[in-house]
């Protein structure tokens, strides 16, 4: 079949997810056109370069900017609005070639990007949507766990809805798995790359830190007067200040300090709290502000007793979480480690139905942990 497959580029954890199924779709001899914005793009390009059926496409895409621990607006919307002759010329082009090109899509495939998305509504083709997004729309949460449906909450909802409306079929990725209130949702285990599958659990005695934000000036001081060895990532230096490591970014030393971590500190991102929870890794959470979807994870996390979240990365948090450590992980022995088959399953069954022109499915015949109950 012919793909054409949207990957949005704010973020890694798209990309790294596309990749995995990506990987599947091309494996099964299907015909893939990628789209693609931001670093994600040159991700892309450099794991799939050994396939011959896919060819990869760079669009743009919109960005957020981040002051602190926290979304700016403001500066988000300036920098967007300033981008857009530039982008929108670009995206036309892409648009024109994938035309032009004989391509032809049968199936769009999307996570969380818009092209392809519209793309497939203006040439009336089935679009499937692969994203942990869609879990704030598309379930029902506990009160005591979707927190305040203030304006980032009601603002979240709103963007989600509009992102990728009538899909095909919405199959969501999560850790957690609430009931499923609209018809044509699945939700499936996370998708998770084949370094954290191959990767085994053996706690050790370091903190694994991930913080990307330069802007805490009281973190690493902090850390140094706590009772343990720390392993932080993301500040663009490497050295070594008392307890604490600073690790230049590599994707194998992450990996093994994470699957040998006593604990791992870090935002609300979903893919590595996922990869933290597979891998049965106790996680303090600290959301970005105003990303209600990340505020959602992290509620999850400590309503599950995998971890704990906090609005501030603190000592305030930081000791009593690393306290609680081994009541966390005895917690994770109860979540059960899965590959990517159940979402490889969901998604043949998706490619099978649109080879037959079915309607669109309510539910699916693959086993999920979460369907349209019927």
């Amino acid at each position: 079949m012919r793909i054409l497959y949207g990957v949005v580029g704010e973020g890694m954890g798209h990309a790294t997810r596309s990749r995995v199924v990506l990987e599947h779709l091309l494996s099964a001899g299907h015909q893939v056109k990628v789209v693609v914005s931001g670093r994600a793009h040159r991700f892309l390009v450099e794991r799939l370069a050994g396939h011959a059926n896919v060819s990869i496409e760079e669009i743009h895409g919109l960005t957020l900017r981040y002051f602190g621990n926290r979304v700016d607006r403001s500066e988000s919307l300036f920098e967007n609005l300033k981008s857009a002759p530039r982008g929108i010329k670009q995206n036309v082009e892409v648009y024109r070639r994938v035309v032009e090109d004989g391509f032809s899509p049968e199936l769009v495939i999307s996570d969380f990007e818009s092209w392809a998305a519209l793309y497939g509504l203006n040439h009336r083709l089935p679009v499937v949507s692969i994203d942990n997004m869609q879990v704030i729309n598309r379930c029902k949460h506990p009160k005591d766990v979707a927190g305040s449906r203030g304006f980032d909450f009601r603002l979240a909802k709103w963007a989600v809805k509009i992102k990728l409306p009538g899909a095909y079929h919405y199959l969501v990725t999560s850790f957690f798995f609430p009931k499923v209130r609209k018809k044509r949702t699945t939700l499936v285990p996370p998708i998770l790359r084949p370094e954290i599958l191959a990767a085994a659990r053996e706690p050790g005695s370091h903190v694994l830190v991930y913080q990307t934000s330069a802007s805490n000036d009281t973190l690493l001081p902090t850390l140094r007067t706590l009772p343990y060895r720390f392993r932080v990532y993301g500040l663009g230096r490497s050295g070594s200040e008392g307890n604490v490591t600073l690790c230049s970014f590599s994707e194998t030393g992450f990996v093994d300090d994470l699957r040998t971590a006593r604990a791992v500190i870090a935002g609300g991102g979903f893919s590595l709290m996922s990869e933290a929870v597979s891998l049965h890794v106790p996680m303090l959470s600290v959301p970005v502000e105003r990303q209600y979807e990340q505020e959602l994870n992290a509620r999850y996390l400590e309503h599950l007793g995998y971890g704990a979240w906090a609005r501030q990365l603190d000592r305030d948090a930081i000791e009593p979480f690393l306290a609680r450590a081994d009541e966390y992980s005895h917690a994770l022995e109860s979540y059960e480690r899965r590959d990517n088959e159940c979402l490889f399953a969901c998604v043949d069954e998706l490619i099978q139905r649109v080879e037959r022109g079915d309607e669109r499915p309510v539910t699916l015949d693959a086993p999920a942990p979460g369907k349209y109950a019927v």
